[in-house]
């Protein structure tokens, strides 16, 4: 499982010019999938997008989590995080789980994370345009 983890002031996904999910401070979490991931992968990832410390603290130190801020979370499913860009110039998607795989794992990991903090999310399997605004910029990439 891979993610990529943006502090946001706020973002938001829209599926065919509706939104779909939107959330205000916290952290936008773009998620893949390989074939053998597992639950217990899931649970570790979830877990550490919820205490992972990258909101500044009164000493503006990175010493707050999102759960600290009251923060949410806006989780949506990205296969091309798995794009191998190491031969050509187009990306290779084989190594991402495909769809009747990785749509389980993403709905387990929406569930996981929804038992640790708020979250809204995108529309698996959809194009998706999103909108945020980065706080920081703070991005940080979480692989299991």
């Amino acid at each position: 499982m891979r993610c990529v983890v943006q502090r946001v002031r706020s973002a938001s996904v829209t599926v065919e010019e509706k939104v779909v999910g939107s959330i205000k401070e916290g952290l936008l979490v773009l998620c893949g999938f390989l074939e053998d991931d597992t639950k217990q992968k899931i649970d570790w990832v979830a877990n550490k997008i919820a205490n992972l410390r990258i909101f500044n603290d009164e000493n503006d130190k990175l010493n707050l989590s999102v759960k600290d801020v009251g923060g949410e979370v806006l989780i949506v499913s990205n296969f091309t995080l798995y794009g191998d860009c190491g031969n050509g110039h187009r990306p290779n998607f084989s190594l991402a789980a495909k769809g009747e795989i990785s749509q389980p794992l993403y709905e387990y990991f929406v569930e996981k994370t929804t038992q640790l903090i708020p979250v809204q999310t995108g529309m698996f399997g959809e194009h998706m345009e999103m909108k945020m605004d980065f706080n920081g910029p703070i991005t940080v990439i979480i692989d299991r």
